[in-house]
């Protein structure tokens, strides 16, 4: 459902969306501007726009951002002038993890996407944001690990971290410096 909501005198758009996976509202502004907040089912709209009011700096900060971003057409370019160096680079870590701990994909696409850094298919397809090239080496190969890891356990469960930490055992340091960098 599509809403507006007055924020320190300027109009905001926004999409609100509701879920039952959800425990707690989330707010996602991308690349284009588009602005989405994500309810528990059961949480009302004052208490959403209230949640919203308080954190209005941090959403006015982040359109500001977007506002002042590459173009389109520079982005598009961008993600050209890099898709095949990392192609290349996850390639070889991708066939080289999968080698050491017997994980089988079936695809490697880079893409262009504007939240995630990785993500895996239930087909065993393995889907890469091209801008992990500009990352450090540990936090590149936690991202492709955790992909990997996706295809024994395809979820975030216990025995999917468990698994994670097999591999990478201060994965958890490494989680919190992603957040460091911005897509």
């Amino acid at each position: 459902m599509n809403r507006i909501i007055n924020i320190n005198g300027r109009e905001i758009n926004y999409q609100l969306k509701s879920s039952h996976r959800f425990k707690r509202i989330s707010l996602k502004i991308y690349g284009d501007g588009l602005f989405i907040v994500t309810k528990p089912k059961m949480v009302g709209i004052n208490f959403v726009e209230k949640f919203i009011k308080r954190k209005s700096n941090w959403i006015i900060e982040k359109i500001n951002i977007q506002n002042n971003c590459l173009k389109p057409i520079e982005r598009r370019e961008k993600y050209l002038n890099h898709k095949e160096s990392a192609r290349c680079l996850i390639e070889k870590k991708v066939q080289y993890f999968s080698k050491v701990y017997g994980f089988l994909y079936n695809k490697i696409s880079i893409r262009n996407q504007s939240t995630r850094w990785g993500s895996c298919s239930k087909k065993g397809n393995l889907n890469f944001n091209y801008k992990i090239i500009f990352l450090p080496d540990h936090i590149i190969n936690y991202i492709i690990i955790h992909e990997l890891c996706h295809l024994k356990e395809f979820n975030h469960s216990n025995r999917f971290w468990n698994l994670v930490h097999s591999i990478i055992p201060d994965y958890k340091n490494i989680k919190k410096d992603i957040l460091l960098y911005h897509l």
